[in-house]
């Protein structure tokens, strides 16, 4: 009784510890990656010690970056410290040792873990961390403060503050990758910023990394007067207000300024280390106080739930999962009895439209919610399977330009999934129709591409798993009251391995038009794929005109090939909708040249949606000229391989030796990637 009581005072006692190094006012995230485990005595252990001890030891750097490795493979151990660019060598150290102490606690048995400070970054790991840039996983903060006015003008001092300040951080040396800077913001206010990368990274990778962390501002901080994206490889922030050392503004050399006042994070303590995290941060003094008692809160539940790891007895892990997953979202689940009488018993009065799941229902709920309901239909090609996939799928995704689930029912034969109503329908009623067209005038159209680009990158980069959509099209794209663009049906859902970017499969699903040449013809798909899909949507809101024939006089033409042929020619004008004629040329333009940017057949040569984003944002990048459309292109001299979109939705693959078509499915339409979050 005496040992177990000892022991259970030794574990509050870590408990306390970790409590403690997480309320630390400097302390900001954590994530520990399930990419391996350690045992207590094991080799790994005893080199991670070494490793992380040499590098909070180390007294000859005074610049700021630690990169210390240790032990043979397969037990090596890679370890990487970054002090922020205005902190003094002591503060620097200080901070450190901090980490090194708080993160093997926060993070035990794991063989990789991250965990960041205001002051510092520390990171270990199992695998050769150095001279990579890596953007996951990453978090976002931001300032509770909205930009009162002059909001435009706001991001463009911004953006070009930022855009600025990443080109001379990229150029500094192997010491240090450090820029720090302020500009006239309106309202005679002064916008400062700091930006970082790791020394070890390239020129290139540098500025690669900082320009996409930038691209995610519209989702992490619009509007608000402060924010900060931080990545393994880069950070940046923004205020406001002075929140470094000013004497190291524009510093150029490794020896560091002397030390700024130490400003406490009155961030929230961190709830989730598998989920991105999205803390706030603010200069008012009373949120401190807001901070105090969640604090004390997470430190009860923390030792709470030490002392029941150690109480509690132990079982055998079950060799198998055999608990439906459905579960996890039975919060969602509604009754049929419910939904019945929300859509008027299913009557065509309220019916919206018709896919390949089923029919969509126009409903109200008791309480005056207007809802949408999809209904499966018996002899639709989706069972319960892909039911399940979309309701696990969606109901973790949570961004303003997708469109949100609010529940489902699984009752019976019945099958539903209840999403938040979109009143004005989807895009493809508007762009397609001559009347409807009118109401889109160029201000609408650059916002609707802008944030399909955002749904993308979230889907992409920064929800809990990685989508691959599949079948991006203006049918899929809704609209809201008013017309923000919100990414529509992920019916298909299948998990990637971890690290995982591209697939392959046998059953190509879609909408051929739209699709990639690589996955069309070979079942390849990877991010880029949907970029391909998002330069044709760019083309056809531009043009007003589908990716399939349509006469141009008296010729039958394809989309991309009219664009390419009006490009080479010099007359790309001719591409614009008449009703978009009053919009800005220099925008309509370089969305043209982004647009054929995204359907290159070169997989390599198309931009990610994160480079996208920071074109459509930012003029001071020079677009790379485009490569011919994939419609044109032939895979290959011997074999001959062209990409045909034929009218019967099928896609031919032909060489000397065979010949073969694979017909389309509809509306099977998502891929998910498993990355740490």
């Amino acid at each position: 009784m005496a040992m177990v009581s000892s022991r259970l005072v030794f574990l509050v006692s870590i408990c306390i510890l970790i409590s403690q190094a997480i309320a630390q006012p400097n302390f900001l995230y954590h994530f520990c990656l399930n990419n391996g485990n350690y045992t207590s005595n094991s080799t790994y252990n005893t080199n991670l010690n070494q490793v992380l001890s040499s590098l909070s030891s180390n007294t000859e750097i005074d610049y700021g970056f630690y990169n210390f490795s240790y032990g043979k493979s397969p037990d090596k151990v890679y370890s990487l410290g970054l002090c922020r660019g205005d902190a003094k060598p002591d503060i620097c150290r200080s901070c450190l040792n901090n980490a090194t102490n708080l993160l093997t606690l926060l993070c035990p048995n794991q063989k990789e873990a991250i965990g960041w400070y205001d002051y510092c970054m520390l990171r270990y790991s199992f695998r050769n961390i150095f001279n990579v840039m890596e953007g996951r996983p990453s978090f976002y903060m931001w300032n509770r403060n909205n930009v009162s006015a002059n909001l435009d003008q706001f991001n463009q001092d911004l953006r070009t503050l930022l855009d600025s300040k990443r080109v001379q951080a990229a150029a500094g040396g192997s010491l240090r990758k450090f820029a720090a800077g302020n500009a006239t913001a309106p309202n005679n206010q002064t916008l400062y910023s700091l930006v970082q990368c790791t020394p070890d990274l390239s020129d290139q990778d540098c500025s690669d990394c900082l320009a996409g962390a930038i691209g995610k501002i519209p989702q992490c901080c619009g509007g608000k007067q402060g924010g900060r994206v931080i990545t393994p490889s880069c950070y940046f922030r923004f205020e406001v207000y002075l929140f470094y050392d000013a004497k190291a503004d524009n510093a150029s050399s490794p020896s560091l300024s002397p030390p700024p006042p130490l400003v406490p994070s009155v961030s929230p303590p961190p709830w989730n280390n598998t989920a991105a995290a999205k803390g706030k941060e603010s200069n008012k003094s009373q949120t401190v106080i807001i901070v105090v008692p969640i604090i004390s809160f997470v430190v009860l539940i923390i030792i709470s739930f030490c002392i029941y790891l150690r109480v509690r007895k132990p079982r055998e892990k079950p060799q198998s999962e055999s608990v439906d997953e459905i579960r996890r979202v039975e919060s969602l689940q509604l009754g049929f009895g419910t939904i019945k009488v929300a859509t008027d018993d299913f009557s065509d009065a309220n019916r919206l439209g018709q896919g390949g799941f089923g029919v969509v229902y126009k409903g109200k709920l008791f309480d005056g919610q207007v809802i949408a309901v999809k209904r499966l239909s018996k002899n639709s090609g989706q069972g319960d399977l892909e039911f399940k996939n979309e309701v696990l799928l969606v109901a973790k995704l949570q961004h303003r330009n997708l469109v949100r689930l609010l529940g489902f029912c699984l009752e019976g034969i019945e099958r539903l999934l209840i999403y938040e109503f979109v009143p004005n329908g989807s895009l493809d009623h508007f762009i397609f129709d001559p009347i409807k067209r009118a109401q889109l005038d160029w201000a609408r159209c650059y916002k609707i591409i802008g944030g399909i680009a955002r749904g993308l990158l979230y889907l992409h980069e920064d929800s809990r798993l990685r989508i691959i959509h599949r079948d991006l099209k203006a049918s899929n794209i809704l609209l809201d009251s008013e017309m923000n663009p919100k990414i529509s049906d992920f019916g298909m859902a299948r998990l990637f391995e971890l690290d995982q970017s591209i697939g392959n499969t046998s059953r190509i699903v879609g909408t051929y038009g739209y699709m990639s040449p690589e996955y069309a013809m070979h079942g390849q798909f990877s991010v880029k794929s949907d970029v391909f899909s998002f330069g044709v949507l760019v083309l056809e809101i531009i043009s007003g005109r589908k990716n399939n024939s349509f006469r141009n006089g008296e010729n039958i033409e394809h989309l991309l090939s009219y664009a390419w042929k009006n490009w080479k020619q010099g007359i790309i004008s001719n591409l614009v909708d008449p009703t978009l004629k009053a919009g800005s040329t220099t925008e309509i333009m370089r969305c043209i040249h982004i647009g054929l940017l995204c359907v290159q057949e070169n997989v390599a040569d198309r931009p990610t949606i994160a480079s996208v984003i920071l074109m459509l944002n930012s003029y001071s990048i020079t677009l790379p000229t485009p490569s011919e459309p994939a419609f044109f292109m032939n895979s290959g001299t011997e074999s001959n391989i062209r990409l045909q979109w034929e009218n019967d939705s099928r896609v031919t693959e032909s060489n000397q030796s065979k010949s073969s078509c694979v017909q389309a499915s509809i509306n099977e339409v998502s891929i998910t990637e498993l990355y740490p979050r």
